[in-house]
């Protein structure tokens, strides 16, 4: 190269602007990891070709997938701003409405809002750049960008459940179903765009991360604790470990005790006065909950970000409630306990359903929070038990009981080192431990159960108990070195209607343990595998829920491999 300069003649300085123009040229369209194409054929790599096609008609000869993902995502803002209009419309009509029907439109009316923010987000981000993001980031929007489909299809699930006489329901259903086809053409776009290829870690090796609580079940009372570890550094105090190890950044700290002797006597109470938009510098604020049984609904709202409670134990510290579907209630807003405020963690809380099986869907703890951490916490229902709803969830030693379905949801979610107790349904009804609600193959969710006990309930008796079995179409859910006792019917899987989903959805086990974990009668669906350490790493901690990131600051014990 040196040599073939050093004979170059004299460049004069018109010639040398011009070079340098094409040169910043060439550079920002290098930095355009895709090509020019046309409609036809970015549409083609997406769920609903033909309705890309006639959704996104760039006439632009120079537009390659990254113009048309954020046309789409800009075309799919406009579309939830207008569902939220209509349904609001309806809302006012509401005189006319059953009960069912209008709380199901409720439901809608703040799944709508949460869609728009997050599709502002990620125009936001996609507006701003035309290569591949972090790996964190890229993570970030596609799980918003799943939450959008998660959002539109819980809404329509409502409506079809709740309002069978509402005559106008099929005027909110039909842009419904072009919006989950929009939203997902935004996500196929934004994928194969923006998303970091290969981007998960493909190391089999363990790693452990220990930080801030001891390991092993938390001291059932922790008045003492929370008094003796608790000191001033500036305007933050820091909770550590006994031994004076690593330590979690706490804010401000409120207690609620039933007798009066705390700050607040419902949680409620303390949950309102949290700080609104709290960031990761800021530290947590810390709501510790005494011993006791605390009767009332908990809704954690989507603005008091990073919110810590801890109780005295499991069984110490109960909340409870009975709403159900048979009730009235939809299975959205059944829950006994509600969050949605990112980077939420709790520790030593039990929180109960207790309608009982013959009121069929009657949630426990509905999570929507990104980022959520639930650490020694125990879940007790019996229907649906456990809805993690959305968006990315991590649950360490964790008791969980229940019937049909009682972990359900469509969030990426990790439950790790926990103990779950399928219990005695109601007559002639059989348990199923999951059913995952995966919708679009685009989406990065799923059920990842690692290092977990499944072991009967006291009452269960021969009822037949299977792992799990497919909601929606693309159902995904992997067991991986987990104990499974001899509750467990050899198939090991169940259908949901038919033949639907047997051969789209994805059901893995994988290094299991017990004699319920015998593959060699399992179920011969194309959806289901038996995998080895290579697939199955996708599915830890580090990799499936970005455990890296969010956990070390919550304080509590993860593994992040296998």
């Amino acid at each position: 190269m040196h040599a073939l300069t050093s004979q170059m003649a004299p460049i004069n300085t018109s010639t040398l602007f011009l070079l340098t123009l094409v040169a910043i040229l060439l550079s920002t369209t290098s930095s355009a990891v895709h090509p020019p194409s046309s409609t036809t054929t970015i549409c083609q790599y997406t769920p609903y070709p033909s309705f890309c096609r006639s959704t996104i008609p760039i006439n632009n000869s120079t537009a390659n997938v990254h113009d048309y993902g954020r046309f789409s995502v800009r075309k799919s803002i406009s579309s939830a701003r207008k569902f939220a209009t209509l349904i609001d419309k309806h809302l006012r009509r509401s005189s006319t409405l059953t009960t069912g029907a209008i709380r199901a439109l409720q439901d809608c009316q703040y799944l709508a809002g949460v869609n728009i923010d997050f599709l502002t987000n990620t125009f936001h981000t996609v507006d701003k750049t035309q290569t591949a993001l972090s790996t964190m980031k890229s993570d970030d929007i596609q799980t918003m960008l799943s939450a959008i489909l998660t959002n539109t299809q819980t809404c329509i699930d409502g409506i079809q459940a709740t309002a069978s006489s509402w005559s106008s329901k099929n005027g909110v259903l039909a842009p419904l179903a072009n919006d989950n086809k929009l939203y997902s053409v935004s996500l196929s776009l934004f994928n194969r765009g923006w998303g970091v290829k290969n981007n998960k870690k493909h190391s089999s090796v363990p790693h452990r991360k220990h930080i801030g609580f001891e390991s092993g079940r938390l001291p059932l009372k922790m008045s003492e604790r929370v008094k003796a570890v608790f000191e001033t550094v500036g305007r933050r105090k820091l909770l550590q470990t006994d031994d004076g190890g690593d330590q979690v950044v706490i804010s401000d700290i409120v207690v609620v005790s039933q007798d009066g002797s705390g700050n607040f006597t419902t949680i409620t109470e303390a949950i309102s006065i949290a700080p609104n938009k709290s960031q990761a510098a800021d530290g947590y604020f810390l709501i510790y909950v005494t011993a006791g049984v605390y009767e009332e609904y908990v809704n954690i709202p989507k603005n008091k970000y990073y919110l810590m409670i801890i109780g005295d134990g499991i069984n110490q510290t109960v909340i409870t409630g009975n709403r159900s579907v048979v009730d009235g209630w939809t299975t959205f807003n059944s829950a006994t306990f509600i969050v949605t405020a990112p980077n939420f963690v709790a520790v030593n809380i039990t929180i109960r359903n207790t309608a009982g099986a013959i009121k069929h869907q009657a949630v426990a703890l509905r999570n929507g929070a990104d980022l959520s951490t639930f650490y020694s916490c125990s879940f007790e229902g019996y229907q649906d038990t456990l809805y993690a709803h959305s968006l990315r969830q991590f649950y360490r030693e964790c008791d969980i009981y229940g019937t049909v379905d009682f972990i359900f949801g469509n969030a990426a979610v990790l439950l790790q080192n926990c103990n779950l107790y399928p219990r005695l349904p109601m007559s002639g009804q059989f348990n199923a431990i999951t059913a995952q609600g995966r919708t679009d193959p685009g989406q990065n969710t799923g059920t990842s159960i690692q290092n977990c006990n499944i072991r009967a309930a006291e009452d269960l008796g021969s009822t037949k108990t299977y792992l799990g079995r497919p909601w929606k179409e693309y159902s995904r859910t992997i067991y991986m070195k987990t104990f499974m006792d001899t509750l467990i019917d050899g198939s090991g899987w169940r259908e949901w209607s038919g033949d639907f989903a047997l051969n789209t959805s994805f059901y893995a086990e994988f290094d299991n343990s017990g004699p319920g974990s015998d593959t060699s009668r399992r179920v011969t669906w194309s959806g289901f595998h038996v995998i080895n350490a290579t697939d199955a790493v996708n599915f830890t901690a580090s990799n499936f829920v970005m455990g890296d990131e969010f956990l070390p600051q919550t304080g509590v014990p993860y593994d992040g491999g296998l």
